[in-house]
């Protein structure tokens, strides 16, 4: 596997536009070299035959349409196993014989469709020339010379085709790995619009519903009111930032997670209805990673299904930095009014488990035996997170 991967490797860095080209003009200018006349692949026997016209058009088919292989393999490799056998036939033998392995190979590489059909047209385009050598030759060379010469030239298709197997596997790999990471991008970011959007629009649809019956109450009209306009600029703002971190050019020091705003979200809760108790503790560690936006994300998810589920009752958020670890409880009564608000998918918990379980912590959200329901969760900071 690892020596398939490196010849996949080498194979791709070569550039067969040039390669093709650069080995046919080689081949080309070689086989017109006088010294090196009668000096290529010699099948069937023939005696040499001194170098005239003819050659020089049999060495050009070998030759010069390797130029075209990629292109056109299957016309190319017509016309060089037309100037290979025009060179066996008269016996030039020349240098340019050895274009037709590689015109093998290209093409078992390059060829996309019918391909079996042209190996087969190959193959039997063979068979006749090895019979008219033989015959020609006088049986000089025995049917197992062309046996092993056929075999050969088989081994380069069939290399051809491995490396293009290996290359649309490859290939294949690569896409699946893209549309996992493009699967997972579009689940993480899923998962930052919930965790934003939800909270402020349950806590705007909470205030407005309570709203509706303050029409005798001016003074708290206008509070309730008023909290409805800041939380929706709150999530205008969470919005932004979120679209901040989509931003390819958004810096990494601007990527510090808003757990500052631990109180203000609490705030944000309590101006809601809902009785909201807070205890932060502890020095944060120098280094969180991603920590502190998880802690934040499932403080806010905690308080997002309160006022959801059981608005009005009592609820409590612990927070506490460790040197290794931040440690969140958040845990509601659950006796009270339980406000009409829109229904939950359960999607906002699974998607903190998720996030927790990243970082190596420990998750848990359920009802309490005396009622009510908590979430707590584990969450390791430092560089490792």
């Amino acid at each position: 596997m690892i020596a398939s991967r490196l010849v996949q490797e080498w194979w791709g860095r070569i550039d067969a536009t040039l390669v093709y080209p650069l080995a046919g003009l080689l081949l080309f200018a070689g086989s017109l070299i006088p010294a090196f006349h009668s000096y290529g692949t010699i099948l069937g026997g023939l005696p040499v035959r001194r170098f005239d016209v003819l050659a020089l058009v049999a060495v050009a088919l070998q030759c010069l349409p390797l130029a075209g292989l990629r292109r056109w393999p299957v016309l190319c490799l017509a016309l060089v196993s037309l100037g290979f056998a025009l060179d066996q036939l008269h016996g030039y033998h020349t240098l340019a014989g050895t274009a037709l392995p590689l015109a093998l190979l290209g093409a078992g590489y390059a060829v996309e469709r019918h391909r079996r059909a042209a190996a087969l047209a190959f193959s039997a385009a063979y068979v006749p020339l090895a019979v008219a050598l033989y015959v020609l030759g006088s049986g000089a060379e025995s049917p197992g010379e062309f046996l092993m010469f056929y075999l050969v030239l088989a081994l380069m298709w069939g290399a051809g085709a491995w490396l293009r197997s290996t290359r649309v596997a490859e290939a294949e790999r690569r896409r699946r790995v893209a549309e996992d990471t493009r699967t997972a991008e579009r689940g993480r970011i899923a998962r930052e619009l919930h965790d934003v959007v939800t909270h402020h629009v349950t806590a705007m649809v909470v205030q407005a519903e309570a709203a509706r019956y303050l029409t005798a109450a001016p003074d708290r009209l206008d509070q309730a009111l008023s909290a409805v306009t800041d939380t929706g600029r709150r999530a205008i703002t969470d919005l932004r930032h979120l679209l901040d971190l989509l931003n390819p050019d958004y810096g990494a020091e601007a990527r510090t997670p808003p757990v500052g705003r631990l109180l203000t979200l609490v705030e944000q809760t309590r101006r809601a209805g809902q009785p909201v108790e807070f205890t932060e503790a502890g020095s944060p560690a120098e280094s969180t990673g991603s920590a502190d936006l998880v802690a934040y994300r499932v403080v806010q998810e905690a308080l997002t299904n309160a006022l959801k589920h059981a608005h009005g009752s009592r609820t409590s958020v612990r927070v506490h930095h460790g040197e290794t670890e931040i440690t969140v409880e958040v845990s509601t009564d659950g006796s009270g009014s339980g406000a009409a608000s829109p229904g939950g998918s359960g999607k906002g918990l699974a998607g903190l488990r998720e996030r927790v379980d990243l970082l190596g912590g420990e998750f848990s959200a359920g009802r309490r035996t005396g009622g009510g329901f908590v979430v707590r969760a584990r969450i390791p900071a430092g560089s490792a997170s």
